[in-house]
């Protein structure tokens, strides 16, 4: 980060930091305390960033908050404890906790929090003895490329397995989250109320092949295509969707351009954003970009499955030229596929 310069220069972490620096460490640790592993990583780097800054940057910093707290209510403060009093007063306890139970948010659980803060060595080194349906739901409360990291770590035996039933993975109940809470504290479990758990699907089980190195990826989809065909070809496609064509260099971007039939590419853009048109435009001559920026223009409105159908054909078309050799499809770093 950048040191800042000038009046009004201080925002974002870096504003944030300096509200912090502020407080003793008590009421800062009070405020660290509730944030992501990831958020607290860029305080701290942030912090030490604006160790040296000037008293008026710190006083624009102060004033920018005063400022955004006057339009922020305080309904929200202590709410919990306002709707149980009220409802035990008009229905009694019994009653109350009945209800209570149903509408009251589940609350996030402390267990499995703690996973956001392990490495994938201590994750993997955790689950590397439990069922296949234990280290999927693990994983689907990962950030993708930490999930990914420790399925790489894990058996080679086990990574179909789990990709799969993290693809098929439904509400995961409070049981078998209670389960994997005595794993991460051994022993100990607090009951939750409230509905059941939603993570994994094949988006989720997507966002964590992307993160996984090439020649994993492609031994854990082969046979995960060999259990479901269905479930392999939907986590492709999430994959790799038309809006990642804007990480590809404009080299291979042409090279896929010179391939797509303008007709399809006119539709395919109606969808796109201004960004991803630009990137596009780029690989092309300037002749051929104004030609499909004028088309573009002059069709009218498209229906949005057209759109889509369209843009799958040039996703699969670019697919077929990646498996082929003949382009590089951008991602996972500076890996490519």
């Amino acid at each position: 980060m950048e040191a800042p310069n000038g009046l009004g220069a201080i925002k974002g972490s870096a504003a944030a930091a300096v509200l912090l620096m502020l407080f003793d460490e008590d009421e800062a640790a009070q405020i660290l305390s509730r944030l992501e592993p990831d958020e607290v990583r860029q305080l701290g780097y942030a912090m030490y960033d604006v160790a040296d800054v000037a008293v008026e940057e710190v006083n624009e910093a102060l004033d920018h908050f005063v400022t955004k707290a006057k339009k922020r209510t305080t309904i929200g403060y202590g709410a919990t404890r306002h709707i149980r009093g009220a409802m035990t007063k008009a229905l009694g306890e019994e009653r109350a906790e009945t209800i209570l139970a149903r509408i009251t948010p589940p609350t996030r659980s402390t267990q499995l929090e703690m996973l956001k803060w392990m490495d994938a060595k201590e994750v993997a080194s955790l689950i590397e003895a439990e069922h296949p349906q234990i280290m999927a739901i693990v994983l689907a409360h990962l950030e993708a490329p930490v999930a990914a990291d420790v399925l790489q770590l894990l058996p080679a035996e086990y990574q179909e397995e789990i990709v799969y039933r993290i693809a098929t993975l439904g509400p995961v109940s409070n049981e078998a989250l209670d389960d994997l809470e005595q794993l991460l504290l051994r022993g100990s479990t607090s009951k939750k109320q409230g509905a059941a758990s939603q993570r994994g699907g094949t988006i989720e089980a997507a966002a964590i092949m992307n993160n996984v190195r090439k020649e994993n990826e492609q031994r854990i989809m082969k046979a995960v295509a060999k259990r479901d065909k269905m479930i392999a070809q939907t986590i492709e496609e999430e994959m790799f969707v038309f809006d990642n064509l804007i990480d590809m260099d404009d080299k291979n971007m042409g090279t896929l351009m010179r391939t797509i039939d303008s007709s399809v590419l006119v539709v395919a853009l109606k969808g796109a954003n201004e960004m991803l048109k630009g990137k596009i435009f780029g690989a092309m001559s300037a002749r051929a970009a104004q030609a499909i920026a004028d088309e573009i223009e002059e069709r009218g409105p498209i229906r949005l499955a057209e759109v889509m159908e369209a843009q799958k054909l040039i996703i699969a078309t670019a697919r077929r030229m990646a498996d082929a050799g003949t382009i590089m499809l951008g991602g996972k770093g500076n890996d490519f596929v």
